[in-house]
């Protein structure tokens, strides 16, 4: 599956390339991430890749990035814009319903996502329908995650409930780890040299990736471990304490300045922590905290840091609720990145079509400041996950393999 889609995304850069156009990068890794998972997770691709794609220099923003104005495109913008609804409602706590005492603001959405969802729900209970029917039933390895949901609950709501949690995990975090890469790709073009050294070096100039040699492609490794640690897909996160009161054990002895007093945890609490303040954090990183060097994961002092302490690298959570997908997404992520560098050497931002109200402000740069925003050339923002404003429009460069 990787190779069939990552092969299709691929064909559209080259297309894309050898008309001399930009791709917004943020919208076709949706693609090919959700094209990818559908199939995986429910057995039906939603081929989402052959859809219209956004038009350089005349791209719609989204509540995320880009859009379009077909059916696809409709369910993107309701499915981003209801994430933003979601975290705002999250960040004002339990009185949220106070503003919205006349209307639902989701109502809108939630109807463009039932319109593109409900069909897949529908069919999958009819087949199991008439599957029961026949008496005939399939080896538990050849069902889709569909399949088992339907064999749980006949209730069409849940099962669409649990599709969009699943396609929310599969398809924007995955993208949004393809979207970063590229990013700093266009940044940093000597870790694009050394990368493709790499690739080259291990799988060829056409080779696929193998559970095999992946275990020797270190450095790529550090370069999606480098991007996770700069911009975690999920950002900020909440967690709400049990039915009962408890006390903390004693502060990370990190921050020597803090008291060791036992902190106080009431019940029921809702509490806000984030990872990307904790991944670039000088205290826990180093004084070069904020600046990108994958170098930082082969190197045994430094890295010494995060085994000495794992919980400040924490991009797909940690502990018993650890991301399910995490070996998934590594896998996908490689894959992907590896035959991209096999086809394409250059990655340049094309600033030109970037929608002029999603470029970083101007006081991001103010000799005052301080952090990446400084160097920042796109705006990162985040509403459930991260995500960059107006898409990421890239220009891509062929090998000259590629290109004889």
């Amino acid at each position: 599956m990787f190779e069939r889609h990552s092969s299709h995304a691929l064909s559209i850069i080259a297309s894309l390339v050898s008309s001399d156009l930009p791709c917004e990068a943020q919208d076709l890794y949706a693609r090919f991430t959700l094209d990818t998972a559908s199939e995986f997770l429910f057995g039906k691709n939603l081929n989402t890749l052959s859809s219209s794609l956004p038009v350089p220099g005349q791209g719609v923003i989204g509540a995320k990035g880009s859009v379009t104005t077909d059916s696809w495109g409709l369910f993107v913008q309701a499915f981003e814009e209801i994430q933003q609804i979601v975290t705002s409602r999250r960040r004002l706590g339990n009185i949220w319903p106070l503003f919205e005492l006349f209307d639902d603001k989701t109502t809108p959405q939630v109807t463009a996502i039932r319109l593109y969802l409900d069909p897949i729900v529908t069919q999958v209970l009819h087949d199991m329908e008439a599957m029961e029917n026949s008496g005939i039933e399939s080896p538990i390895e050849e069902k889709t995650f569909i399949q088992h949901l339907a064999e749980s609950t006949k209730d069409a709501g849940l099962i669409r409930d649990q599709i969009l949690s699943v396609l929310l995990a599969s398809r924007d975090t995955t993208a949004c780890l393809l979207t970063y890469v590229t990013y700093l790709l266009t940044m940093y073009p000597n870790v694009t040299k050394k990368l493709r050294t790499e690739v080259l070096e291990h799988c060829g100039p056409d080779g696929a990736l193998t559970y095999d040699n992946t275990k020797h492609l270190k450095y790529l490794r550090a370069v999606i471990n480098e991007t996770l640690r700069l911009f975690p897909p999920i950002p900020l996160n909440m967690r709400e304490s049990r039915a009962t009161s408890c006390t903390l054990p004693p502060a990370d002895p990190t921050y020597s300045t803090f008291s060791t007093a036992l902190l106080y945890m009431p019940k029921n609490t809702t509490f806000l922590y984030l990872p990307v303040l904790t991944q670039q954090n000088p205290a826990l990183w180093g004084k070069d905290a904020d600046i990108f060097d994958p170098e930082r994961w082969l190197d045994p002092e430094r890295l010494a840091r995060f085994t000495a302490n794992p919980m400040m690298f924490t991009p797909f959570g940690a502990g018993p609720r650890i991301c399910l997908g995490q070996n998934y997404a590594y896998h996908e992520a490689s894959y992907f990145l590896v035959r991209l560098l096999q086809q394409f050497d250059t990655f340049t931002l094309a600033s030109d079509v970037q929608p002029k109200e999603s470029l970083p402000p101007r006081e991001w740069k103010q000799a005052s400041k301080t952090g990446r925003g400084t160097v920042e050339q796109i705006w990162p923002a985040a509403a459930m996950t991260l995500y960059v404003k107006g898409g990421l429009w890239v220009r891509f460069g062929r090998s000259d393999a590629q290109s004889d």
